[in-house]
């Protein structure tokens, strides 16, 4: 049976204020230029019953094929400049000017976008970086991040045991800069949110007006939480549905907002959606997810891999991660209008497919 929730008062609930201020950030990073949005043909727009369907491609952000580093960067500022007791950086060049004399070690857990993403901030800030990386992954993602000049440590735990591990493992000199939440760990993956409305920003400036419906493939919800926010910002006005996408075996986002309530899920069950194969709530995410989702489903593998496939047909290569966006309004719990405007979040290129 297909998980399913919705919260058809989701659209009332209004977001606290966020920072605003990794935007600027990050377009002073070198190579910074907005991903594309994409529309698919008409035909396809048409079978799935709306109007239009837009891609936001992840697929090459800073030359990396994921998001992540969106959220990777601006957490890595705003951990060392508190950490040095200096204000925060402006841009890029004034971070890489105080971390030179830090000698800092920055320290996370990956299913592998994020942790390399850390590394590619850390070989630029000339950082060290130590990577937990959960159980399962392909030689070829773990030599990822050990090309951006990461220690790599390959736990063959589930993801959240290597959390644990991460986190455990942090000494002095070292920053845990981890993409989920927890009660007592709250500063650094708030901050990695804050860098990740740089993505819903760019959709404002590239859409003609605002969608009438945002997709998001979603983890822990970090992305998810970034998304909420953004959309239900205090005097915004136009404010879409937004619909969460997991994989069938890991919809902890989909049962907890169900129950009203956080819950966890197994997640031995392997799945072509590896990033987002994460059987607990952010801490952090929970309260925007309860408040503000419309709603979540999960999807199969097979769903996931025809949406690969049609994606590659409109020449975009996604991962199954962003993929699963696609495969998630084909069976979206929510009404589509042949008027509706649809933003899918595809969050990863053909060459990764892990957290």
């Amino acid at each position: 049976m297909r998980p399913t929730a919705t919260n058809p008062r989701a659209s009332e609930w209004t977001a606290p204020p966020r920072d605003a201020a990794a935007l600027a950030f990050h377009r002073s990073l070198p190579g910074y230029a907005p991903t594309p949005l994409v529309e698919l043909p008409g035909e396809l727009a048409q079978r799935l019953g709306v109007a239009r369907v837009r891609v936001k491609d992840e697929s090459d952000r800073f030359g990396l094929p994921a998001f992540k580093v969106l959220g990777a960067s601006w957490a890595a500022n705003r951990a060392i400049t508190a950490h040095l007791g200096v204000p925060v950086s402006a841009t890029f060049a004034e971070l890489a000017d105080r971390a030179a004399a830090a000698r800092l070690t920055l320290v996370t857990a990956t299913d592998g976008n994020h942790g390399r993403a850390l590394a590619y901030i850390a070989s630029r800030l000339q950082l060290a970086s130590r990577i937990y990386v959960a159980g399962g992954l392909p030689d070829s993602t773990l030599q990822a991040i050990r090309d951006e000049g990461a220690e790599v440590v390959d736990t063959d735990v589930v993801y959240d045991e290597a959390v644990r591990l991460a986190t455990d493992s942090v000494g002095t000199g070292e920053l845990l800069i981890q993409d989920t939440a927890w009660a007592g760990y709250e500063d650094v993956p708030g901050w990695i949110v804050s860098g990740y409305t740089t993505l819903f920003a760019e959709i404002d400036a590239q859409h003609p007006r605002s969608p009438d419906l945002v997709v998001v493939p979603t983890g822990v919800g970090s992305l998810l939480q970034a998304a909420l926010e953004h959309y239900r910002a205090p005097g915004r006005t136009q404010r879409p549905a937004v619909l969460a996408v997991e994989p069938s075996t890991a919809a902890c986002v989909t049962a907890s907002l169900a129950t009203g309530a956080p819950i966890s899920v197994d997640t031995s069950t392997p799945t072509i959606m590896a990033g987002l194969n994460c059987g607990t709530v952010s801490t952090l995410a929970w309260p925007a997810v309860r408040a503000g989702l419309d709603a979540a489903v999960g999807v199969t593998d097979e769903e996931t891999r025809a949406a690969l496939s049609t994606l590659a047909a409109a020449g975009l290569h996604a991962g199954p991660c962003g993929a699963a966006s696609l495969a998630g309004l084909q069976a979206a719990p929510l009404p589509l209008k042949p008027t509706d405007d649809v933003v899918l979040v595809s969050t990863e290129g053909v060459a990764a497919n892990r957290r």
